[in-house]
């Protein structure tokens, strides 16, 4: 009897234990919620939450609801909230509401998304950058709200697979361009709120939508508004250049060929006395005999017709044999598509991965209608579209003085940099290439490089605004970015070097590392940048990081000076690979990343002649010394005069150890190396700062999924 009561009572306590058991919170959940709660700068609103350890689900995390271990919605709105969203929202992968509405959140809004989430809802924040691609894998998103927010150009075309999406709303950012031709997938739509942007072009796109509500009202669309449209339920639509006078009447009615309705077969469904001509025996009999004759006509036509394109095909053919070959390469798993030469040539030139793409995170929507005019005088239209603006040769010669000697700012392997000031006062960095760096069988390579540089779209990568191809002239327009490169701070500017921190470099080496991540992880096929080094990190006033020349390895130079240029001039960043086989892949920009991250912590270049034998290259004098405490405090750069955490000066020389091992497959992928910076600056916030180092660390997370490295 005592046994039987002993096993009930033990039954009993089981079943009481199972709830609690129940609601101990998935792992990767409660991971991603720390990094969030980080990432917002730890803020005591959130209750409950904590930076280690914890049970969201049995301890009831502020704004957190779970089902069993998973965490399925997070509702933090009107908080009060700072910080940026974290890096591991895709994690999250039970999560299906997401409301960080109405808070001071800032940065981009993460690559990486919840992917099974059905509501999402980041309005009345200060969001920047665009929306990212991975919305487009969100199949089940039916609410999506973005609105009142800094989010800006042209929105991408990341709706194709959003067929269950009720909800969009983009009002109150500042998006430019056409509406994206994905919206026209969007099979279930109901509400669309476009209002309080810049957008242009018409509305065509939305006609075939189920909508009860839509707002386009204060932006730049301008055409006719669709007769589709105006039957829907709530159109607000003030506020734009549409024309008011009548719409153009659809193009007229083009009966069938006499004595097709008769004979050919009908569609299923179809009416069979929907504009046809009267049926009598006259006419069919005149029909009739009318049918060989036609017959002989139509193969007559369908043989000339099939002999033109024969002879298309063989001009193509014949031309493209002419041209460039563009050959496949695989890049860490994938394929890039790389620049290719003729065989006789191939030994002696620089082989890339790096190529021209087609880029699909930032997809342009808008084709340029401007047709080019060759050097020849021929006209040619390209194939790939280009955001960026096109700009005549006078008006840069007048922004530059005409390209005088006092305007230049650099000079690289394609020519030189000058600044540029427009008559509406902004300032530009023009590239001028120089005429022997293009040939002119290289103009279409030149323009679709254009294309995909104008896409590419990175708070730490200097935008190419415009470009100019007209005359002979090769010239590409930047964003200015005016307090110098690295190199120039780190080894010339004495004065100015006292003020690159350790913190300053650690945030430098953090934001170029998040634009190799988006160039080798986020664009498809990878970007691989082929010429990294401290002379194309440019630093604005605020010390931010913005790598320049991205994409440029498209426009692999024709000559043999220009290829010993570029190679002399990087050589000191050039992984052994590259020295070997002369093929540069995204492990090689990893590499040069891990040097560049060595002179900013030894303040040494690269290559120094001036120095002894033994400490000429940086990386087989510092290599060694990088897992020696001692060693490594005496090769730190002496301007910082002890100003560093020896902890966090230890876990960035690890880092560097991984980046620049002479195997290429045991270099880490970008990605990790952004997570494990992020980590060092994370652990630093929260260790008190020596008094006199007052710039702190001002970090941007990134987003992706945490993976550790092995430290």
């Amino acid at each position: 009897m005592a046994f039987r009561a002993f096993f009930l009572l033990f039954f009993f306590f089981i079943f009481c234990s199972i709830p609690f058991l129940r609601a101990h919170t998935d792992a990767s959940d409660v991971q991603a919620l720390q990094v969030m709660y980080t990432s917002l700068d730890s803020p005591p609103q959130l209750t409950g939450w904590i930076v280690s350890g914890g049970d969201p689900c049995a301890e009831s995390w502020k704004g957190v609801t779970c089902e069993g271990s998973a965490v399925v919605s997070i509702e933090i709105s009107g908080l009060g909230l700072n910080g940026t969203m974290g890096y591991a929202l895709s994690s999250f992968l039970s999560l299906k509401k997401l409301d960080m509405s109405d808070n001071s959140i800032h940065d981009a809004v993460p690559y990486q998304l919840p992917p099974n989430l059905t509501s999402l809802n980041m309005a009345k924040n200060s969001l920047i950058g665009n929306l990212p691609y991975s919305l487009s894998t969100m199949a089940s998103l039916n609410y999506l709200n973005m609105s009142h927010n800094l989010l800006s150009q042209v929105i991408g075309d990341v709706f194709t697979n959003l067929t269950t999406l009720e909800t969009l709303d983009l009002s109150f950012n500042n998006f430019t361009g056409d509406l994206p031709k994905s919206l026209g997938t969007l099979s279930n739509v109901s509400s669309l709120f476009f209002q309080n942007n810049r957008l242009t072009g018409s509305l065509n796109i939305l006609i075939d939508l189920p909508l009860t509500t839509l707002n386009v009202a204060n932006n730049n669309f301008s055409g006719w508004i669709p007769q589709e449209l105006k039957s829907v339920e709530s159109f607000i639509y003030d506020g734009n250049s549409f024309d008011n006078s009548p719409a153009p009447p659809p193009p007229p009615f083009t009966p069938p060929p006499p004595g097709r309705s008769r004979n050919s077969p009908k569609h299923p469904g179809s009416s069979g006395g929907t504009h046809t001509a009267p049926s009598s025996e006259g006419s069919s009999s005149h029909s009739n005999k009318g049918l060989p004759v036609l017959a002989i006509v139509g193969i007559v036509l369908g043989a000339i017709i099939f002999v033109l394109i024969v002879l298309v095909a063989f001009a193509v053919c014949f031309q493209k044999r002419k041209r460039k070959n563009i050959g496949l390469r695989a890049s860490s798993g994938r394929l890039s598509i790389g620049t290719s030469v003729n065989a006789e040539v191939q030994e002696h030139r620089v082989k890339s991965v790096a190529a021209v793409a087609d880029i699909k995170p930032l997809p342009a929507e808008k084709m340029n209608p401007e047709r080019l005019q060759a050097k020849n005088g021929s006209v040619k239209r390209i194939k790939a579209p280009i955001t960026a603006t096109s700009y005549t040769v006078a008006s840069l010669q007048a922004a530059t003085n005409s390209f005088s000697q006092e305007c230049i700012v650099g000079e690289g392997s394609l020519g030189r940099v000058y600044k540029a000031e427009f008559p509406n006062g902004k300032t530009m960095a023009i590239k001028k290439i120089d005429n022997s760096a293009l040939s002119l069988q290289e103009e279409d390579n030149f323009l679709e490089a254009v294309s995909n540089m104008s896409r590419l779209r990175h708070t730490n990568i200097v935008t190419l605004n415009g470009y100019c191809a007209e005359h002979g002239q090769r010239l590409l327009v930047y964003e200015f970015i005016g307090h110098g490169s690295l190199h120039d701070m780190l080894h010339f500017a004495e004065e100015s070097s006292k003020t690159l921190t350790w913190n300053a470099r650690v945030r430098v080496a953090l934001g170029t590392a998040r634009a190799l991540e988006y160039l080798h992880e986020v664009c498809l096929p990878s970007v691989v940048h082929r010429n990294l080094k401290t002379a194309n990190i440019l630093l604005d006033e605020d010390l931010n990081p913005h790598l320049s020349d991205c994409g440029l390895a498209a426009l692999t130079p024709n000559t043999e000076r220009q290829i010993s240029t570029q190679m002399v001039g990087s050589f000191g960043y050039s992984a052994p690979e590259f020295a070997l086989s002369g093929i540069y892949t995204v492990k090689s920009d990893v590499y040069s990343f891990g040097v560049v991250m060595l002179e900013l912590l030894t303040g040494r270049k690269p290559l120094d002649s001036s120095r002894v034998r033994s400490e000429q290259s940086l990386v087989r004098w510092a290599t060694p010394q990088l897992h020696d405490i001692d060693a490594l405090a005496k090769m730190v750069d002496p301007t910082l005069n002890g100003m560093y955490p020896a902890k966090s000066l230890s876990r960035f020389a690890d880092i560097i150890a991984l980046c620049v091992q002479p195997e290429p497959e045991f270099r880490p992928p970008m990605s990790e190396v952004v997570q494990a910076l992020v980590r060092l600056v994370q652990r630093a916030s929260v260790v008190k700062r020596h008094s006199s180092d007052e710039s702190g660390f001002s970090y941007k997370t990134p987003e992706h999924d945490a993976v550790e490295l092995p430290f």
